[in-house]
């Protein structure tokens, strides 16, 4: 019977060393995957400062592009306000013309008849004024 106990420690002793074996070839695998996890992670690293420093610079430039756009957004709005005051002047101006024209339309048929017989005693004394000559 203590055959079958040393039989048994050498299975148990032989099962430990292989699950030793495969315990230290996963360590291993693990080891290595983890280092290129290292690897790839420093290399993500280094992009990604390039990527943070041309981020950087393309916000920079896009904040210049925006000053300067909004710069020319106000001259240009005063240049429409300008062309609006020249619109309104315009319109003003129509309607002063508008007025003097109706002003000059009513005060010409009211005294159309004044004008019309002063022609006629302008006419007269030329005749008269013909004749006593002659």
């Amino acid at each position: 019977m203590e055959a079958l106990l040393y039989i048994s420690a050498i299975i148990i002793a032989v099962a430990f060393v292989v699950f030793v074996v495969f315990l230290v070839k996963t360590l291993k695998s693990a080891q290595r995957t983890f280092d290129n996890v290292a690897t790839t992670l420093e290399g993500l690293e280094k992009q990604m400062e390039g990527v943070t420093a041309e981020t950087t610079s393309l916000l920079s430039k896009t904040n210049r592009l925006a000053d300067d756009l909004n710069e020319k957004v106000m001259k240009v709005d005063v240049l429409f306000d300008g062309i609006k005051q020249i619109g309104e002047t315009t319109k003003e101006f129509n309607q002063s013309l508008q007025q003097l024209s109706a002003k000059i339309s009513r005060t010409s048929s009211k005294s159309q008849d004044n004008v019309s017989q002063a022609v006629k005693w302008g006419t007269a004394l030329m005749d008269l004024w013909k004749k006593k000559k002659k």
